[in-house]
């Protein structure tokens, strides 16, 4: 059997192994019942579900696997859905693993490689057979424009000179027999195609998979570079060639392991209703529907007993958070180390709905270029929200070396305490917006939903910009001598507390 993170039937038999899995074969109702079950497994670590007995199931097509990429409950395991997802090992940090992440950046490009044929073609639909309304696709949220088949999939297109193949993860909801609506916007790289092949007069070619490698997966999920291929990417990432097949209605290549995949166009003219969903922020608009290209699926093939992964996105914490939050981060990191910016670690707080990213600052590197805190602000936002990779992120927080950016109390600690609200605040009211967030796409007439309201709040003291800190934290690790510590840790359990992870 594949690794892991090369194979996504692997990755589930692994969190098996991990004991991270609960295997359901009682009936489960796809309308709403099998999202309702993932989102309390997220709002509480609990482990991933698998349901094999889904309502409306025809000859195993298909089951669905809930919170892939979500929390589990145990402190040194927190991340180990998301490590699998990449190879590492279950206690892997979460700095373990965006650097495995951002390591690809440095290393040459592996492409994939093409085998004729792969378990993702061990059957098929097409034509008369083909009625997305009769399968168990999932309704999430009972006041969701429709059953959102497609949260956890990868959309697979390629620019009309055929030299950029893009793979990315953009919701998409059951229209009708044949069709998905779902949202294509700015700055998206699908959009992006989508707009080449628009200026070319003609549909574009498509494919959404799902179950795809996890490496793949996550790589679908990061801010990188227009016109960088996943494909590449993932293989420098994983160190081995993706092995990808052909369509069998178009020249797309998609993953030989995919668990099901849709084949068809994406429409330059044909819209339908899209929406509403509830979204990463944690909120859904009754009736906010919109008008999305239409998706036309030509063909579905798919493995034996398939699977379809399914995000139940909403409040903290699922697969919205945990990738694209942190992603995001990880790109941020590169992109201002890479401006010499004294950055040693980026992460979006969890407590934040993932729309702040902390910056952890080198302070003695800050002090020597000798800056003023507002023109530093204003260097740090006007580099990251003018970059893709700020695109979904409206808060940057300066924090100094003493905080852990991968806490979210220590962030809160830091925010709330250091940054005067205004004073220590630069703000960016022309750059672009993440209409997504509540407060832009819903936030009144007197507000753009797409541009502006970004700041970077500055969570450094002003001793930090001339002489260094000057304080002690008030918590265990600085308010007492090594000794006393040693002699607390020593007896801790003995006492009859619980054992810590520390």
């Amino acid at each position: 059997m594949s690794s892991p993170q090369l194979c996504f039937r692997s990755f589930v038999e692994a969190l098996k192994q991990d004991n991270d899995l609960i295997e359901i074969n009682t009936p489960i109702n796809p309308n709403l019942e099998a999202a309702a079950i993932t989102r309390l497994v997220c709002e509480n670590d609990q482990k991933a579900p698998l349901f094999n007995n889904l309502l409306g199931a025809k000859d195993g097509f298909f089951r669905i696997l809930g919170a892939p990429a979500s929390l589990r409950s145990s402190p040194s395991e927190r991340y180990g859905r998301l490590a699998r997802h990449l190879g590492l090992p279950p206690t892997a940090s979460m700095r373990n693993i965006l650097d495995k992440m951002l390591e690809a950046d440095q290393l040459p490009p592996i492409p994939p490689t093409v085998v004729p044929t792969g378990p993702c073609k061990q059957n098929s639909l097409e034509g008369d057979q083909i009625d997305l309304t009769q399968l168990p696709a999932p309704m999430i949220h009972k006041s969701d424009g429709g059953a959102y088949i497609q949260t956890f999939g990868m959309h697979i297109v390629q620019s009309p000179c055929g030299k950029w193949t893009n793979w990315s993860i953009a919701r998409a909801m059951v229209h009708d027999k044949n069709h998905l609506t779902g949202l294509v916007i700015q700055p998206q790289h699908l959009w992006q195609i989508h707009q080449m092949w628009k200026k070319e007069g003609r549909d574009v070619p498509w494919a959404l998979a799902f179950g795809v490698p996890p490496a793949a997966i996550m790589a679908s999920s990061m801010p990188i570079p227009d016109g960088v291929s996943e494909a590449e990417y993932v293989g420098a990432m994983v160190g081995q060639p993706i092995e990808l097949v052909k369509c069998d209605t178009n020249d797309i290549y998609v993953p030989a392991t995919s668990e099901i995949v849709l084949e068809g166009t994406l429409s330059i003219t044909e819209t339908g209703d899209e929406g509403p969903f509830g979204e990463m922020h944690g909120y859904i608009f009754p009736g906010d529907t919109h008008l999305c290209p239409k998706y036309r699926v030509d063909k579905i093939t798919y493995r034996d007993n398939a699977i379809l992964p399914m995000s139940s996105c909403g409040k903290l914490t699922d697969e919205t958070h945990t990738m694209i939050g942190s992603l995001a981060a990880a790109e941020i990191r590169k992109l201002c180390q890479k401006a010499s910016l004294p950055v040693l670690d980026a992460f979006a707080p969890f407590i934040s709905q993932v729309t702040w990213v902390a910056l952890r600052i080198d302070t003695p590197k800050l002090r020597s270029m000798q800056t003023t805190p507002k023109q530093f602000a204003k260097d740090v936002g006007d580099l990251i929200f003018n970059h893709k990779a700020g695109y979904t992120i409206h808060r940057i927080v300066l924090v100094g070396e003493d905080i852990d950016v991968y806490d979210d109390r220590e962030v809160m600690w830091a925010f709330s305490t250091r940054c005067r609200p205004g004073t220590d605040e630069v703000f960016f009211d022309d750059v672009r917006a993440f209409p997504l967030i509540p407060y832009n796409g819903h936030g009144g007439e007197s507000r753009s939903p797409v541009r502006g309201g970004k700041v970077v709040s500055d969570a450094l003291l002003a001793v930090e910009y001339s002489e260094g800190r000057d304080w002690e934290a008030a918590d265990f690790k600085e308010s007492f001598p090594e000794d006393v510590k040693r002699d607390v840790l020593g007896k801790w359990e003995t006492m009859g507390f619980e054992k810590l992870d520390i």
